[in-house]
């Protein structure tokens, strides 16, 4: 019926020598923009003088009417506007209309009057449906209740939506249907558009905070021979030409590393990594990842880069430093935290860190499989359950086992701890960083222990014996990060999932009717 309704609309529209599906309108200015020029809005009294109006923003209960008649016979004047937007609300009173209109930067409310805009346009507005597009040309001004108002001189039909919009209070409420109907989403969520605008806005900052910084961006390959810098299950996929088996990327590491022995020596890549592996609130099967690496510098050096990169992206989408998410706050004040991973061990178990008996049977209870199992494995699996979730942070955790880091560097005074750092915030590894291991022989052994008992036919049980062959080459001594760009907009966007900052996240196909 609805659908019928719209369907029959569309001819009168057509019937009218109308395009019911528009075309170029130019020179229209956004609705943030216009609302903008509010102070232009003027009483002209009888003998030319020009009154301010009052300052309505956050005046609920103030009388405008009233003010108005108090002001003696006055006329209201305002700027020659242009707009367009999809229309979210109409009602009729007679001979009037009102139509609220929205475009990416706010809503404001149309006034369509038959006298000012003649019998056919008025005609044309009583065509107009809940998810249309329209243009319109007027007089920017304020009515009697005080609200800010295009009153249309010309109305411009720029796009007839057949289907109806969701129900106002029930038909956004689904998740799912928001994720896979995103367009309804950005249409009707309130903050959903804005959330995914102050996206744009943090990876645009972080590429500035760097670009500011000397850093060079570039473009490595996302179909992989071998799926390698993580320890991740990958997509397969075949090239048929050259009859090869080949692989998504699981991260940015190793290209980026040949580029720093070739003498690029601060290059960046932001961009989607693809790992066929669960999917949950902190999790999705592909996902955004900044990685970042630096010539002569350390993991100390990633520290200060990843907090200033924060910071800066904070301060773009115009945040505090006391950010909401969820029920709470976090506190993003610099410096952030520092802490080492055994102390912290230590803090939220009570256990030393050193005593691996002593966690071995801490493990047990927890319910973990302790038999063969590396001491550091073991250590890191207590630290995963007991430790991680209540990292409110933001907390830098820093010296990991070097054992369970076979990419890092170890500290000199105690070739058993890596300069490695993981960024926690609200429970979430945010970042990880290394002082990069550039000893070619140390590099093979570590890769070929790491690869040890994996079946040869298992996608990640290869070498990359070219990476290899490149640091025997010489890499300068770097530091080298990753961020997860998604988990970071969570954070600074108060999204309490995933999926929430991911535009098409990976879902179940859509079951048929």
């Amino acid at each position: 019926m609805h659908e019928a309704s719209r369907r029959e609309k569309l001819r009168k529209i057509a019937d009218m020598g109308i395009d019911p599906w528009g075309g170029r309108f130019d020179d229209r200015s956004y609705v943030g923009d216009i609302r903008a020029r509010a102070g232009e809005v003027k009483l002209k009294t009888e003998s030319g003088e020009f009154i301010d109006l009052p300052d309505l923003d956050g005046e609920g209960d103030f009388d405008f009417r009233a003010w108005l008649a108090e002001q003696g016979p006055a006329e209201m004047v305002g700027p020659k506007v242009r707009a367009a937007g999809r229309i979210m609300l109409q009602r009729k009173k007679g001979k009037l209309r009102f139509v609220d209109i929205q475009d990416w930067t706010g809503k404001i409310q149309l006034f369509i009057g038959k006298k000012q805009v003649g019998d056919a346009e008025f005609d044309l507005a009583g065509q107009f449906d809940l998810g249309d597009i329209v243009g319109v040309d007027g007089q920017l001004r304020r009515t009697m209740t005080g609200e800010l108002t295009i009153f249309a001189e010309k109305l411009h039909f720029l796009c007839k939506a057949i289907e109806p919009p969701p129900e106002k209070h029930h038909g956004l409420q689904d998740v799912e249907l928001r994720q896979r109907m995103r367009y309804l989403d950005l249409m009707y969520t309130d903050g959903a558009t804005e959330r995914f605008l102050n996206r744009t806005k943090i990876v645009q900052s972080i590429r500035q905070t760097l670009a500011n910084d000397g850093f060079c961006e570039v473009e490595g390959p996302t179909l992989h021979s071998i799926a390698g810098g993580a320890a991740a299950r990958p997509f397969v996929t075949h090239h048929n030409t050259l009859d090869l088996d080949l692989f998504l990327r699981i991260a940015l590491e190793l290209h980026l590393k040949r580029l720093l022995v070739g003498g690029i020596e601060r290059v960046y890549e932001l961009g989607r990594v693809y790992r066929n592996e669960g999917i949950s609130p902190k999790h999705n099967p592909e996902f955004t990842m900044l990685e970042v690496y630096q010539a002569f510098g350390n993991y100390e050096t990633m520290m200060d880069l990843t907090e200033r990169v924060i910071v800066d992206a904070i301060e773009a989408i115009g945040g505090q430093y006391q950010l909401p998410y969820g029920d709470g706050q976090i506190d993003f004040t610099p410096p952030f935290a520092r802490k080492t991973y055994d102390e912290l061990i230590q803090e939220h178990t009570g256990l030393a860190p050193d005593d691996t008996e002593a966690i071995a049977a801490y493990a047990k209870e927890l319910g973990l499989e302790t038999s063969n199992r590396h001491p550091d494995v073991l250590k890191n699996e207590v630290f995963e359950e007991k430790v991680e979730d209540a990292l409110s942070g933001p907390v830098f955790v820093i010296d990991y086992p070097a054992s369970i880091c076979p990419l890092t560097k170890r500290k000199k005074d105690n070739p058993n701890i890596a300069e490695r750092f993981e960024l926690f915030i609200h429970g979430m590894e945010i970042a990880n960083a290394y002082t990069e291991l550039n000893d070619p022989d140390l590099q093979e052994k570590l890769f070929r222990t790491q690869l040890d008992g994996l079946p040869e036919e298992d996608s990640m049980a290869k070498m990359d014996h070219d990476f290899v062959r490149a640091l025997r080459h010489g890499m300068p001594p770097a530091g080298g990060l990753g961020i997860g760009i998604d988990r970071l907009v969570m954070l600074l966007t108060n999204s309490p999932t995933i999926r929430d900052v991911i535009l098409f996240p990976l879902l179940r196909p859509e079951s048929k009717p």
